[in-house]
């Protein structure tokens, strides 16, 4: 890493959810936790049902699927082409129900992502759907630049330790063959994950939600950023303990993703690119970057 990286991270003050759940009872308190947040509210509702020890709604694994669909087909359409200075993408009429449309708009004729990475570099080259965002964060970025090492990725059995882990979207398809390629070629870097958004948008599309673990006292579900999970303890009806843990956590953790990408951006166009390297990472909470104090490095 960078000795000084050129940026910072200054985060907003957390919201004090667990003096707002605690001592409420179970049903007020799985109603409000999901009302306290613009994003993710299907996951926070059904990982807070399932630790309050309530039955989850009988849609909630489709209602999370349409939830992840819908964050990230606006991040590959609309949230990166505008920092890229690029159109977006049009989508159509009923594209919230996932059709054939929806993936020819996204993925071409073919209606689904490469399949191998020789694939893939073709697939940077056509001009429409998502392929000239993805070629143009390729381009933006070299080898080895916004990049974090291999960190442990988080699974709904490791998601409540403490400290840096991979919780994001790349973790859940790291193995296909196009991100190891991307991995190998340029590191765990912006295209890695913005890529990864693209494939996990499809085997969403495909009906291929990322387990869950629904416990009472204990839950984990996928969101659309990693894994978010809620531990908990009930007593009398009303909840006597409550934590809850979200992909930023990890993200923004000492040794974590963010740190290490800002470590490795070139601090010559860190003011240029830290807005979008920001938006692929995409914490969700009110994240800014300014620029880090300077120091001298030390002389013998």
């Amino acid at each position: 890493m960078a000795a000084y990286p050129a940026l910072r991270v200054r985060s907003a003050p957390p919201l004090p959810v667990a003096q707002l759940i605690l001592g409420k009872p179970v049903e007020e308190a799985a109603d409000l936790l999901p009302r306290l947040f613009n994003l993710c509210r299907e996951a926070q509702g059904t990982a807070a049902r399932a630790a309050f020890g309530l039955p989850p709604n009988p849609d909630w694994a489709e209602a999370l699927r349409r939830e992840i669909i819908r964050e990230h087909v606006v991040k590959l359409c609309l949230k990166w082409p505008g920092l890229l200075s690029m159109p977006s993408l049009a989508l159509p009429r009923d594209w919230q129900a996932g059709g054939p449309d929806l993936r020819a708009a996204l993925f071409g004729v073919a209606g689904r992502m490469p399949r191998t990475p020789s694939e893939f570099r073709t697939f940077l080259a056509v001009p429409h759907g998502a392929a000239p965002v993805l070629s143009a964060i390729a381009q933006l970025f070299a080898r080895g630049e916004a990049c974090r090492p291999v960190l442990d990725h988080a699974t709904t059995d490791s998601v409540f330790h403490p400290g840096a882990q991979e919780n994001s979207v790349a973790a859940r398809q790291a193995g296909h063959p196009v991100l190891r390629g991307i991995e190998t070629d340029l590191g765990r870097g912006p295209l890695w994950s913005a890529v990864a958004v693209a494939y996990d948008l499809e085997a969403c599309l495909n009906g291929d939600l990322a387990p869950a673990y629904l416990g009472a006292g204990r839950a984990v579900v996928p969101a659309a950023r990693g894994y978010y999970g809620v531990s908990a303890r009930v007593e009398a009806g009303r909840v006597a303990a409550f934590d809850r843990i979200t992909p930023t956590d990890h993200l923004l953790a000492e040794g974590g993703a963010l740190q290490h990408a800002l470590a490795t951006l070139p601090t010559h166009r860190a003011a240029a690119l830290g807005p979008l390297l920001l938006a692929i990472l995409d914490p969700c909470i009110p994240v800014s970057l300014e620029p880090a104090q300077q120091r001298e490095p030390a002389h013998a």
